[in-house]
């Protein structure tokens, strides 16, 4: 095996909170084996621009805090092509990095996977607050977006009470509803709309909210993942159908800033000091993930081929929620 003397560090795709927990935890992990450290700025767009910087104990100070990542992201179209990755290989043997870790989603990964067939060991770890990603129980950012939805949702649910009106409420998550589905079952609510079941039965949704109205409800929430979308559509057939002034809020991205959780920030802290342990070993193409209460890495096709489940029981819980 080569002589591991430099790796780097790029986060990539959506921020994620704990993004930078993670990126202290691989500089000073890796300067404590002996290693130098490069950040690469604005992920696989900056590598091929070589916008590459020094990395030291002090740079990552007072970070964990902090939302969003200090290294910046950013899309990559030329990084999709084969000249892109080739080129991307390249730079990195320039600068001397022997090992890249990536922080990010699926995209990122793929993007690793192409790295580490040209020379350069990889690994990834999965920050995303969509919590898609199979191989692992758990994302860094997911508990922070939660949080901070579940805020935001207790505040609308405020003013829906005095104005006795039904709102729809669009959370992020992109293809996945698991967002929205433990908003629904921390906030309460009158529905849950996710992508996982397609198959939504409009006419349930208004019996249920006249259904409680009935018994007395004075306000109604129903809980809208960003895969399902059309909030604004949705409220408006809403009110038709029901009579109940209806208004649709969509939170976008406030769900991905902010400070950390403690969790967040632990787990993020944990999985950096494992990648590095990993990448030291001279090991390449590899995930970590938290599977089952341990910290474990699968090989990254593995784990990109895994198709991620909605928790059948949880949902089942979610619905017996919505009775009033």
């Amino acid at each position: 095996m080569k002589e591991l003397n430099t790796i780097g560090v790029l986060t990539s795709g959506g921020d994620a909170p704990g993004m930078n927990a993670a990126i202290r935890a691989i500089v000073r992990t890796a300067l404590a084996s002996g290693l130098k450290v490069k950040g690469i700025l604005r992920g696989y767009a900056g590598l091929l621009n070589e916008e590459i910087i020094d990395m030291d104990a002090k740079s990552v100070s007072e970070i964990s805090r902090r939302g969003g990542t200090i290294l910046y992201t950013a899309r990559c179209k030329e990084f999709v092509t084969k000249a892109g990755q080739e080129k991307a290989a390249d730079i990195c043997r320039k600068h001397g990095i022997d090992g890249l870790i990536v922080i990010g989603g699926d995209g990122s990964f793929k993007g690793a996977q192409k790295l580490s067939a040209l020379g350069v060991n990889t690994i990834g770890i999965p920050g995303t607050i969509d919590l898609d990603i199979d191989c692992t129980d758990y994302t860094i950012g997911f508990d922070t977006a939660v949080n901070t939805a579940v805020s935001a949702i207790d505040k609308i649910k405020d003013t829906s009470t005095s104005h006795e009106r039904c709102s729809i409420i669009e959370v992020m998550g992109r293809n996945a509803g698991y967002i929205a589905l433990w908003c629904q079952m921390a906030n309460g609510a009158d529905g849950i709309l996710i992508p996982e079941k397609d198959a939504f039965d409009y006419q349930d949704l208004v019996d249920t909210i006249m259904h409680n109205r009935q018994r007395g409800k004075t306000h109604h929430v129903i809980i809208n993942a960003e895969g399902v979308g059309h909030s604004n559509t949705l409220a408006k057939r809403i009110e038709a159908a029901t009579g109940i002034e209806t208004r649709a809020t969509i939170l976008g991205h406030i769900q991905r800033g902010g400070t950390p959780t403690a969790r967040d920030r632990v787990v993020a802290a944990t999985m950096g000091a494992y990648a590095v342990d990993l990448i030291f070993k001279g090991e390449t193409d590899r995930v970590i993930c938290y599977k089952d209460g341990k910290y474990v890495d699968f090989d990254i096709n593995e784990g990109l081929a895994m198709k991620k489940t909605i928790d059948e029981y949880q949902f089942l819980v979610s619905r017996l929620m919505s009775m009033y």
